[in-house]
């Protein structure tokens, strides 16, 4: 998605400030206290919190990364991004809505939401992070939604196996990619769907799930009800919303969102310059650590500073994470805390004796068990994708 014009982005917020006002709502600038929200996404207005909005048609907008001192983040407060909105809540509604599963399968067939419940439960905690996250630190700059920090949230999905759905369906041979396809639709016919598919590999995972439920409550609207994909480990572009078309076939499926948007160069690229030769679709997601507390630009009184965050990577697990006060010259290794599951994000912890006052720069890097880590920068791409630079914070300490 390109970067819209300044006067249209600030047309559309003021818009959207009027509405929400004449609605009763509180409104702060850049962000959106969201009863409108609240009663599209399945939540209680007594839940909803503040989203740090970029775009608000179709919404787009960012979790505070404060909110990650919590393990598990709240629907409410979980980042939301779609490139239409969501479609109507009629449709979707049960008994209304099915799921059709077909290609290269011996029984195509359609579901029910009662008919998926007929299948083996599973839950799991699983990231889910939208490809673009960080996309405002690339420099050169990249368009874009200019997602910063927190296009990312940790929650515990319930739904059924994929595999067990394809396996009533009856799966041939020659099916080595599963298409999905969403309810969602763009307001003008010539712009493209939003279809993705992902290799059968990662569709026959056993954790790869279609998921109705999401932190023990029923998926909410704005995050794909009544069923979505949850590929974890992968990217969001990959957990398609809205879900109502599964299509085995035998290649990668066609348009915009899987030939052009949502990949990556497999060569490294000159800054600022556009992409050339191959490329291939953005999957896995790479290490990565947030700083939650202290908050950028905080004042703290000398002595003990507890400095936490959240690390995940992606497919495989979080072996360290260390964090530095001077800029990358010595590093001091944290504490991870809190529960320990794969595809979710690892809590950590560091103490700080802050002794002397002035202004520090906190920064933190993570390593995964298969010995990667974060860099100080990411490699550039043109569609700022992947980012996962140190994260800093720089707050100061009174005297």
């Amino acid at each position: 998605m390109n970067e819209e014009p300044a006067s249209r982005s600030l047309s559309r917020r003021t818009l959207l400030k009027r509405v929400i006002q004449g609605l009763g709502v509180t409104f702060a600038l850049g962000h959106v206290i969201p009863r409108v929200m609240a009663e599209a996404g399945g939540v209680s207005k007594n839940e909803a919190d503040h989203l740090i909005v970029h775009v608000a048609r179709p919404l787009d907008a960012e979790t505070p990364v404060q909110e990650f001192v919590s393990y598990l983040t709240p629907n409410s407060r979980f980042f939301v991004r779609s490139h239409f909105g969501p479609p109507p809540a009629e449709p979707l509604s049960d008994p209304n809505w099915r799921l059709s599963v077909s290609g290269l399968v011996d029984r195509p067939l359609t579901f029910t939401l009662q008919d998926l419940k007929q299948f083996e439960e599973v839950t799991l905690t699983a990231v889910v992070q939208c490809s673009g996250n960080g996309r405002v630190f690339h420099r050169p700059k990249v368009p874009g939604v200019q997602w910063e920090r927190g296009a990312v949230g940790n929650a515990q999905w319930a739904g059924v196996r994929l595999r067990d759905v394809l396996a009533q369906a009856g799966m041939q041979t020659k099916g080595r990619h599963v298409q999905f396809q969403g309810a969602d639709r763009p307001v003008v016919a010539t712009v493209p769907l939003f279809i993705r598919s992902i290799p059968l590999e990662k569709a026959l995972h056993p954790d790869t799930i279609l998921a109705y439920e999401m932190n023990g409550r029923p998926l909410p609207l704005l995050h794909g009800a009544p069923l979505r994909v949850i590929t974890p480990g992968w990217m969001a572009d990959s957990c398609t919303k809205w879900l109502t078309d599964i299509t085995v076939q035998a290649e990668e499926a066609k348009g915009y969102y899987m030939q052009t948007a949502y990949r990556v160069p497999t060569t490294p690229v000159e800054q600022g310059i556009a992409a050339r030769g191959q490329s291939i679709p953005v999957e896995a997601m790479v290490v990565k650590s947030l700083i939650a507390a202290p908050q950028e630009g905080e004042t703290l009184k000398s002595g003990p500073v507890s400095i936490q965050g959240v690390a995940w990577g992606g497919e495989v697990k979080v072996a360290k994470v260390e964090v530095s006060l001077d800029e990358g010259k010595t590093w001091e290794t944290a504490r991870l805390v809190g529960e320990d599951h794969p595809y979710a994000w690892r809590q950590w912890q560091l103490v700080w004796k802050a002794k002397t006052a002035g202004t520090f720069t906190i920064l933190c890097r993570a390593t995964d068990d298969h010995g990667q880590t974060q860099s100080k920068t990411s490699p550039w791409n043109p569609s700022g994708y992947l980012w996962n630079g140190w994260d800093r914070v720089t707050i100061t300490v009174a005297a």
